[in-house]
Formats: structure tokens, C-alpha cells, sequence
């Protein structure tokens, strides 16, 4: 067996072990290699990121126009391109995701760079009209100093970058946090930043558990910002710590969107989006299509079309071309899976294919799908992150809207139907951050990502993230060459 590999954390431009040499395993999810060894950062480590990052501040990268900034940012998006099978291969190795998803994805991702890279001088203050006589009043936009990103194992690259690039275009620093269950490809991404001519110091990546590093970094009385995305019960740990910085907070926390399917809909479309939404990336998304709604017109041929692809969704080795879906990350999540599917069938579920693990090494489990004759199953309002579906019927537009608003959750949201009128209805009425008609998981830097209710709050990606990542100054100029009058002389 290969000996594990070192990875090593990016401190002030430095590649460093922590603080007292402590490390962790990480495994390959469809193997159970122990691949690598990662640094386990003590407090001490994450407080030397954060003042590295806040020392930059007023570092070269102060000293940059937002023009200079741009720049940078679009060579590391090109770098990335560049990088994007090498960094592919490593977070396949380290999360089980498929190769060509990972590969194409950290390849896109060069676009949230280069997005961001031309927003980094597109954003200004205004003029304002005051009511005082010989004032002259305007605002400017300023980065809010050291902002701390934490970020989970699935899709890091995309994750890093939603945060990453609107930070450093608006004049940031940061400091990330690699997910415990997955570091090799955040820590991946120093090199590039290095290599971009991002001063030491603006981006700083370190590795380690909830406590002390994510406690330590998102209390941290020099964080302007911590950005989250995660689990709920985590977020509610961040927003407790920042009680002690005062820190602004924005939290990305998953969801279980609903799919609906009206009778009128192209039902092929609607099938392929409905597969595409959950059993891609091995359900393993934020926006997976885990609650499906059809209308009774429609849902038999439905469903017998969506078991017939399920079925034969090939599962193995996520570095092999031919493979479409792969394994869980990790043990918790099968556990979870399997816990949640045991309850489902004593509340009533029916299994129409899968509920059960592959004969594979690994952290397989087969594409799921679920019929649910009630709404207050456990299962149809409780992220698995896993490739399970949670099946419901309905009649009306009234109905679905309730059945799809009765959730803690709101983060995106599937409707399909050929009514205009209907859709626009609809996506007015469903509680979500983000609504495709028609299609489904589709992505953009220029499109602000985020969601409502326990789904979290504040916005990724858009011009709305540059405003996110500064804060204003308002300026008042007294033009009147008549000195001001004596406060205590009353007219």
C-alpha cells in the first residue's frame, strides 16, 4: 500500500505542518485508503492565519487598485482552467465525487474569477442629494478586512470560489477553512494562488476540526465577515461565536428542495432534471431535487420512467469514465441514510428501487426512491445529502404550494409545467432562494446563490456579493468658506 501523502496548510505564504506536528487521516470514500495526512491546526495556527491576513491588509494588497486586484483574480481563474484535471482528480480521490464532474466543475469555476475579476473596479459609492445648504455628501464602498470562509467537503473548489473571488475583488483578506472529512483540494488550491501574484498573507488555508480551529477562526476579534456554508447545527455554533467579534455573517445550510411536476409538463424533460437533481454528484448537493411533487395525471408514467433510469445508473469507481454515480464521502452519511430509510418503511414508505447498498467496497449506496403517503414523515423534510428521493402526489396548484411550502428549509426550488402564467405563479408563491422552471441545478457567477428559512441567509455570487463584501462610508464636505457658527450663540 502507497504511504500516505503530507499536506501541508498555507500560512502567510508559507506551506506549514501545525503548530505542534498533530495530523488527521483522510480517506478515499470508494476505497477506504488512508491517502493522506492532514495538519491539524491548533489555536495558536489559526490565529497566526488571522493576523497574517489582517497584516496584509495594509500590505502590497492594500496598496493595489481594485483594476490590479481584477487582474490577479482573472490570472488565477486561468490557472485553474489550467489546473482543472490535476484538481479533478484530487478531490475525486479525496470525496469519491465522479472524475468528469469534479474535472469540468474546478474548469468553470475559472469563470467565478474571471466574473469577479471584472466586478473588482465595477462598484462605486453615489452622490447624494442632501437638505443642507453648502454640503456637499457622497459614499464610498470599503473591503471589511478579514473575512473567514469555512467550507465543506462537497464541491470545494465552487464553494471557495463563491466566496474567495467577490471577497478579494472588493479588497479583502481571508482565511479558509478546509472540511475535516476533506482538505486535499482546498489546500490544492494554494499553489495557484501563489502562483496568480496574490501577495503572502490575502488568502490563508488551514485544516482542522469544529473545535479549536472553526471556533477559534469565526471568533476571532479580527474577522470582519465570516461566510459560512454548512449544517445547521454548525451555523448555530458560528452565529453563537460571533457574538464575541460582532462579525457580519452569511450562512449557505443545504435543503430539501422540492421538484414539481405539473400534468402538462414535458415529462421526459422533467424525468431527466428530476435524475440529474438527485443522483448526481450521489445526491451530494445543497440543491438536490429531494422532495418530488407530481401531479396525479402524470405520476405513474413518472415514476416507471424515473425507476427504469435509477435502475440502471451504473455505480463504481468515480475515476472511471464509464462510472455515473459514485460513493458517499463518508461513514456518517451512510449511517444516516440507512437510520432514516429503516424509519420511512415502519411510517409507511414504499421502496421503488433501491434502499440498500451495492456489493462494492466503499460508501455505495443504490439510487433510491421513496413513495411517502404522508407529508409528516420524518424523511420528507430531512436533508440525507445522499441519492434519495422522497415521493408525493397531489391534485391542485393550491395543494403543492402548501406540501411544498411545509418545510424548515428554503433553498431552491424545480417547477415544470408548459403554463407560463402557472410558472410565474408558482415561483412567486414557493418559498425559496432560487427557482428553475424547466431545468434544473443550472449555475452562474453572474446569478446570486442563497436561500430562505433554515436554509440560511445572504447571497453568493452576482454584483449583490460585491455589496456583500464591503461595507459604506459616507463623506460630508462643507464647501461654505463662512466659518461655522458658535454652537452656544442661539438665534
Amino acid at each position: 500500500m502507497t504511504p500516505p501523502e503530507t499536506l501541508k496548510m498555507l500560512i502567510d505564504g508559507a506551506r506549514v505542518d501545525a503548530g505542534d506536528g498533530a495530523t488527521f487521516a483522510s480517506q478515499n470514500p470508494a476505497t477506504g485508503e488512508i491517502w493522506a495526512e492532514v495538519p491539524e491546526a491548533t489555536a495558536d495556527d489559526v490565529d497566526r492565519a488571522v493576523r497574517a491576513a489582517n497584516a496584509a491588509l495594509s500590505g502590497p494588497w492594500g496598496q493595489m487598485t481594485a483594476t490590479e486586484r481584477g487582474k490577479c483574480l482573472r490570472r488565477l481563474g486561468d490557472l485553474m482552467a489550467k489546473a482543472s484535471e490535476e484538481l479533478g482528480r484530487i478531490e475525486t480521490r479525496d470525496t469519491g465525487k465522479l472524475y468528469a464532474e469534479t474535472a469540468w466543475q474546478a474548469k468553470y469555476i475559472a469563470e467565478y474569477y474571471h466574473f469577479f475579476a471584472g466586478a473588482a473596479d465595477k462598484i462605486a459609492g453615489e452622490t447624494l442629494p442632501i437638505d443642507k445648504p453648502d454640503m456637499f455628501v457622497f459614499t464610498e464602498r470599503e473591503p471589511l478586512g478579514v473575512v473567514a470562509a469555512v467550507i465543506p467537503w462537497n464541491s470545494q473548489q465552487f464553494l471557495a470560489a463563491t466566496k474567495v473571488a467577490p471577497a478579494l475583488a472588493a479588497g479583502n483578506t481571508i482565511v479558509l477553512k478546509a472540511s475535516e472529512h476533506a482538505s486535499a483540494p482546498l489546500l490544492a488550491l494554494g499553489p495557484l494562488i501563489e502562483e496568480a501574484g496574490i501577495p503572502p498573507g490575502v488568502v490563508n488555508i488551514i485544516t482542522g476540526h469544529g473545535d479549536p480551529c472553526g471556533k477559534v477562526l469565526t471568533s476571532h476579534p479580527l474577522v470582519a465577515r465570516v461566510a459560512f456554508t454548512g449544517g445547521p447545527a454548525s451555523a448555530r455554533h458560528v452565529v453563537r461565536n460571533t457574538a464575541e467579534n460582532f462579525a457580519e455573517v452569511s450562512l449557505e445550510l443545504g435543503g430539501k428542495s422540492p421538484f414539481i411536476v405539473f400534468d402538462d409538463a414535458n415529462v421526459e424533460s422533467a424525468v431527466n432534471a428530476s435524475v440529474a437533481g438527485i443522483f448526481g454528484a450521489t445526491g451530494q448537493s445543497c440543491v438536490a431535487g429531494s422532495r418530488l411533487y407530481l401531479q396525479n395525471g402524470i405520476a405513474d408514467a413518472f415514476l416507471e420512467k424515473m425507476v427504469k433510469i435509477a435502475e440502471n445508473i451504473h455505480i463504481g469507481d468515480p475515476q472511471v469514465a464509464e462510472t455515473q454515480m459514485g460513493p458517499l464521502c463518508t461513514e456518517g452519511q451512510l449511517a444516516h441514510i440507512k437510520q432514516q430509510i429503516s424509519r420511512s418503511k415502519v411510517q409507511g414508505g414504499k421502496i421503488l428501487t433501491g434502499g440498500s447498498q451495492p456489493d462494492l467496497q466503499g460508501l455505495y449506496y443504490r439510487p433510491t426512491i421513496l413513495d411517502c403517503p404522508r407529508q409528516d414523515m420524518e424523511i420528507v423534510d430531512t436533508e440525507l445529502f445522499g441519492p434519495v428521493i422522497a415521493v408525493q402526489r397531489f391534485d391542485t396548484e393550491d395543494e403543492v404550494i402548501a406540501l411544498a411550502n411545509d418545510t424548515v428549509h428554503g433553498l431552491a426550488a424545480g417547477i415544470f409545467t408548459r403554463d407560463s402564467a402557472r410558472s410565474i405563479r408558482m415561483s412567486k408563491a414557493v418559498k425559496a432562494g432560487i427557482v428553475w422552471v424547466n431545468t434544473y441545478r443550472a449555475i452562474s457567477p453572474i446569478a446570486a446563490f442563497g436561500g430562505v428559512k433554515g436554509s440560511g441567509f445572504g447571497r453568493e455570487a452576482g454584483m449583490q456579493a460585491m455589496y456583500d463584501y464591503t461595507r459604506p462610508k459616507t463623506v460630508w464636505m462643507n464647501l461654505s468658506d463662512e466659518p461655522m457658527a458658535n454652537p452656544f450663540q442661539m438665534r
